[in-house]
């Protein structure tokens, strides 16, 4: 895959728009890319304001913008001076998630990075929901930050389910997390043993069934890892046995992953429109950050 040249981060000016602006800077130390700020001003927000005090609203329009450009140039200096890394700053108006995905267009960024919750702690519960939003509109990877950012990723979960998307998730990986331990991650099950324990077969039996099982999934883990270069000197491959989302979120604790790489795909004719089930539950029960990423 190109090098991620170019990051965006999008901010509310709210404390986990903050930790994914400090993550946005990081990595742009980190991998030598260029780092972008951009915040939406709401324009129905500022087309009420002037229907709601006529000539007064268009002063307060111009006091929020001058505020928000002042906000942005402070995020831009406290995020980036510690690092020795400059920001390019953008305030735009419009529709917040149209604006993120146009400016993401425009500038051609690698990597887009948002936070985990807005400004509005209420609006917890709306992280999976934004994400599938936003990921209908960009074709680029986005990375949703939930943890403050203190240093360089450490341990990368990259879920590998031998789709395109996989190769894609191991590349990004590898390029976002460069120094990072890279744990490639199958779950799966074992085939017919729910019907072989139905008939009464011996648990040895299904036990060796699920062994073989298993030495078949590492196989193709390391097969898919050599296709994508993946280099295995930086990390390892294992495969679990159970559903893909309950293992996934469990691996996590268990590597003491502070990323998981995961594909964007659904099923079927979907694919193209909604985030697939798996990579929405993770989305919104993962711990740590989530970097979602196209094939």
């Amino acid at each position: 895959m190109k090098p991620l040249a170019r990051i965006l981060a999008a901010t509310d000016f709210s404390a986990p728009a903050h930790h994914a602006a400090q993550r946005a800077a990081l990595l742009a130390r980190d991998i030598g890319a260029r780092l972008e700020l951009v915040h939406i001003l709401e324009k129905s927000a500022l087309d009420e304001l002037r229907r709601a005090f006529g000539a007064e609203g268009e002063t307060l329009q111009e006091c929020i913008r001058a505020q928000a450009r002042e906000a942005l140039a402070q995020l831009a200096a406290d995020i980036g001076a510690p690092l020795g890394v400059s920001a390019g700053q953008y305030l735009l108006e419009g529709a917040v998630l149209e604006g993120i995905a146009t400016e993401a267009e425009r500038l051609d960024a690698s990597l887009l990075i948002v936070g985990a919750r807005g400004a509005d702690f209420m609006r917890h519960w709306l992280l999976g929901a934004t994400a599938e939003r936003l990921l209908r509109k960009t074709r680029r990877p986005i990375l949703v930050v939930k943890q403050p950012a203190r240093d360089a990723y450490r341990s990368v979960l990259v879920p590998v389910d031998f789709s395109p998307w996989s190769q894609g998730a191991m590349r990004l990986a590898q390029a976002v997390a460069p120094r990072a331990e890279i744990v490639l991650l199958h779950a799966f099950e074992a085939p017919f043993e729910g019907k072989l324990r139905f008939a009464g077969v011996a648990e040895e039996t299904i036990q060796r069934h699920r062994a073989e099982a298993r030495q078949e999934a590492l196989a193709r883990l390391h097969q898919a890892a050599t296709e994508a270069g993946f280099a295995e000197t930086n990390g390892r491959a294992i495969a679990v046995h159970g559903g893909a989302a309950p293992r996934i979120l469990e691996q996590e604790e268990v590597q003491g992953a502070d990323l998981i790489v995961l594909g964007k795909h659904g099923a079927g004719m979907t694919e193209e429109l909604l985030l697939g089930s798996v990579t929405k539950h993770v989305l919104a029960h993962a711990r740590g950050d989530v970097l979602v990423a196209w094939r």
